[in-house]
């Protein structure tokens, strides 16, 4: 996996990428030792002024990638800030995400007299609007709310200068692509543009002809590949037996801050609560939750007032933990992508982590298609009290029946006994780089749309 590096810094690394002197400085307080794969291959590339297009995954430092670059441009081209007016624009899909990537440049141009805003939908217009009329250079936002406060005559694109989208397959995925060609449309002059993606589908690909022009193409990590020092484990079982078996396996301390992924926004929040009931205390994260809400269920999650957080995929990209020992999928993903997203929030900055996933007989094709994508067998864990084997040998569309095809391992095989919290050997899979999720419904697209606005 590639990932930042949190040992102490000796910054030559750092310094052969011609970053100025309050990075560099800003950098060394972070203990960054050297450059990623993604900083190293894409800094110089955007110092150079030219376009990126970059298949990487959260977790490889892809955030510095295109902030330190944005703040040395600004900083070595001064011109006065401007109210309503940015000079840098990043999209971003999540309201989560948008408040890291903020997090993010106030770190690294902590000496650097740049102004930032953030903008999201789920947060008053009116603070955001404050904000703006303060005068800004680098304005994070996602799509629904800029094209809102646009529209209100409340930000102006005459200068933008550098264009990031970040995250672009999941704006894909959740329908914002008319706004981002709305958004794109308004600015006057064309900017730099800079593309991250975690997979490559056709219809990305195609949004490059319009928004990049003769880019450098960095992959530092094959799209939709799992990480190498996630031990992954499936567990059968009967749907009805699901909330018993989370909570057997939650009786373990060793599983000590723990991500349960759920399909929908009612059965995340009756996970959390029924959890709770039993003195496991959790917090439930979703589009429904306000943002004030949600942010405080991240602050009591990362301080360790809470054990558990139970999400939507609202979380499975841009959610930044640290020290996130198990992920849960409570409910299979039907995007098989959305697997690789959520089993990637742990495993972080070089640990090792733990995904385990509930299968009952309706998941079974969902794993298939998984298993496809990952191009490889996601081991099955047996010793659970609730292995259902009806569930286990369920002839799945194409598999021929054979319940081995699906990493099936019979009792008397080895298997992962979470209960001993025993270390295992990292998994090695092989890297496959996917199709990528297909663009919703229309009618999806609205209500994504509106969700996240």
């Amino acid at each position: 996996m590639l990932i930042e590096s949190t040992s102490v810094i000796p910054c030559e690394g750092w310094e052969g990428l011609n970053l100025i002197a309050p990075l560099l400085h800003a950098i060394q307080d972070e203990k960054y030792a050297n450059p990623t794969p993604i900083q190293a291959q894409a800094i110089p590339k955007i110092i150079e002024g030219r376009d990126i297009l970059a298949s990487a995954q959260t977790g490889t430092g892809k955030t510095a990638a295109f902030a330190l670059p944005i703040l040395q441009r600004l900083a070595n081209n001064p011109v006065p800030s401007r109210r309503k007016s940015p000079r840098a624009l990043i999209l971003t899909p999540t309201r989560e995400l948008a408040v890291q990537i903020s997090d993010s440049f106030r770190v690294y141009g902590r000496y650097l007299k740049l102004n930032h805003t953030t903008i999201f939908g789920g947060a008053s217009p009116m603070l955001q609007i404050r904000s703006l009329s303060k005068g800004t250079d680098i304005l994070v936002a996602t799509p629904g709310r800029l094209l809102d406060l646009f529209e209100q005559g409340h930000i102006s694109m005459d200068r933008v200068e550098m264009f990031v989208l970040d995250e672009a397959d999941q704006m894909l995925d959740r329908g914002f692509l008319p706004d981002i060609k709305k958004i794109y449309a308004t600015i006057p002059n064309r900017p730099q543009g800079l593309l991250f993606s975690a997979t490559l589908p056709k219809e990305i690909l195609e949004l490059t002809q319009k928004f990049l022009k003769d880019p450098i193409k960095i992959a530092v990590s094959p799209p939709s590949s799992t990480v190498e020092n996630i031990d992954q484990r499936i567990l059968y079982v009967d749907r009805e037996n699901k909330s018993a078996l989370l909570h057997s396996l939650l009786e373990n301390e060793a599983l000590h801050r723990v991500l349960v992924f759920a399909r929908t926004k009612h059965g995340a929040n009756n996970l959390a609560k029924e959890l709770t009931k039993k003195r496991i205390f959790t917090e439930a994260i979703h589009g429904n939750k306000s943002q004030a809400a949600r942010m405080a269920a991240l602050k009591k999650f990362k301080s360790g007032k809470v054990r558990v957080l139970v999400a939507t995929d609202v979380a499975s990209r841009g959610l930044d933990v640290d020290s996130i020992s198990h992920v849960i999928n409570f409910e299979l993903p039907k995007e098989p992508e959305s697997y690789v997203h959520r089993i990637g929030r742990t495993a972080r900055a070089g640990a090792k982590g733990s995904a385990i996933s509930f299968c009952d007989a309706g998941e079974r094709p969902y794993l298939k298609r998984i298993e496809r994508t990952i191009n490889r067998s996601v081991p099955v864990d047996t010793s659970h009290p609730f292995h259902s084997i009806s569930v286990a040998n369920k002839r799945v569309s194409g598999d021929g029946g054979d319940a081995r095809k699906d990493g099936y391992r019979s009792k008397s095989g080895p298997s992962s006994r979470f209960s001993k919290a025993k270390s295992r050997r990292p998994i090695q899979g092989r890297s496959h780089t996917a199709g990528g999720p297909k663009p919703a419904g229309a009618g999806m697209q609205r209500r994504r749309a509106r969700t996240a606005r």
